[in-house]
């Protein structure tokens, strides 16, 4: 009998077997093959293979007679023996620092429905603390876990900086990473989606527009912020010094007190929504008005901006579909047997007009 067409009996007491193999009343066949579940719900062996394999081509009546089938009889197929039959384990892995951070749960929910739509699984491996060894530790746990290809999305630029060596010959596909001269990419445009804030406060009539940053260490961050000085240089504007954030309201308030002070200021772009709350919250406290004295964008577009106070013009950025992709490009990677192909494919911005921006007060 082949491995990958037996069953795993079911340990209860109401399942036993005569001598022969063969039911007997109240209990399961000892071992259920897959013939036997093609038996019981009148298809061919082939088609309970492509049901177990959870191939597409099979219509909706009779992956669900044959499911029902399964359970009847307590079939469950041996995946690793298939993986050894077929070559693959139908898992994807994902490797990531901080489910939390913004957009991360919904680029890997994407993930997940993309794998399960096409019959893989996927598993999550958090790095808790973002560093060589704990990323090369991940990968060595994957392949642990046996899985046919690698999404990894950290923060922090370490595969931006190639002190990370991804196993040779391992389908990967990189997210919100400067990687792709070596791997497949898959981002969001954060040069665009800068290029579209920075020139809507331009547009507006603003003089120049100041800066709250992310962490040096962010590639994201870096991106908006080299984007930010080319654009304001390319206009022929001042470029004012750069107030360093770290994501949080908190150092977006903080940011916010200082610029408060500077007498030049009617516009600030923040590099994500988080700190243009806090910008928001620390010009309320020193009496400027938004938008009536300062102008403010942030970057993300979460839920919860089209309710601040005022509602935020900001950077609307589709983690869905970021995680669409990066499960797409695995997939194409598992189905052709190919190695990462480098080059990055970006995921369009768009700039969401609330009512945080107006024109400077001199103009109006």
């Amino acid at each position: 009998m082949d491995l990958s067409e037996q069953g795993q009996q079911d340990p209860g007491p109401a399942v036993s077997a005569q001598r022969d193999g063969s039911a007997i009343p109240g209990g399961h066949k000892q071992h259920v093959t897959r013939a036997d579940v093609a038996k019981l719900a009148g298809v061919s062996p082939q088609t309970v293979s492509r049901v177990a394999n959870g191939h597409p081509s099979v219509i909706g009546s009779t992956r669900e007679r044959v499911l029902a089938a399964m359970r009847d009889l307590g079939y469950r197929p041996n995946s690793a023996a298939r993986a050894l039959r077929y070559g693959q384990f139908k898992t994807i892995g994902v490797i990531l620092y901080s489910l939390s951070a913004t957009g991360h749960s919904e680029t890997v929910g994407a993930i997940a429905t993309q794998a399960a739509a096409e019959g893989y699984a996927i598993t999550v491996i958090p790095v808790d603390v973002p560093t060589q060894d704990s990323v090369l530790g991940a990968f060595t746990r994957m392949g642990e876990l046996a899985v046919d290809a690698v999404i990894v999305f950290i923060e922090v630029r370490l595969l931006d900086a190639g002190t990370v060596k991804l196993p040779p010959g391992v389908r990967v596909v990189i997210v919100d990473s400067d990687a792709g001269d070596r791997y497949r990419v898959v981002d969001t445009d954060q040069a665009g989606g800068t290029r579209h804030a920075v020139s809507h406060l331009l547009e507006l009539g603003h003089e120049t527009v100041w800066h709250v940053t992310g962490p040096e260490t962010s590639y994201a961050s870096q991106r908006r912020a080299r984007t930010w000085r080319t654009v304001l240089e390319e206009a022929g504007r001042p470029v004012p010094p750069p107030l360093h954030g770290d994501w949080t309201a908190a150092s977006g308030y903080a940011a916010g007190l200082k610029l408060a002070e500077e007498p030049g200021c009617t516009a600030v772009f923040a590099a994500n929504d988080h700190m243009a709350l806090g910008l928001l919250h620390a010009f309320q406290e020193r009496g400027k008005a938004v938008p009536g004295d300062i102008s403010v964008v942030g970057f993300d577009d979460l839920p919860e901006s089209a309710f601040f106070a005022p509602s935020l013009t900001t950077v609307h950025q589709d983690f869905a579909e970021v995680g669409r992709k990066s499960a797409q490009e695995a997939l194409r990677q598992i189905r052709e047997h190919d190695v990462p192909r480098s080059g990055t494919d970006l995921v369009p911005t768009r700039l969401v007009v609330r009512r945080s921006t107006a024109p400077p007060p001199l103009k109006r």
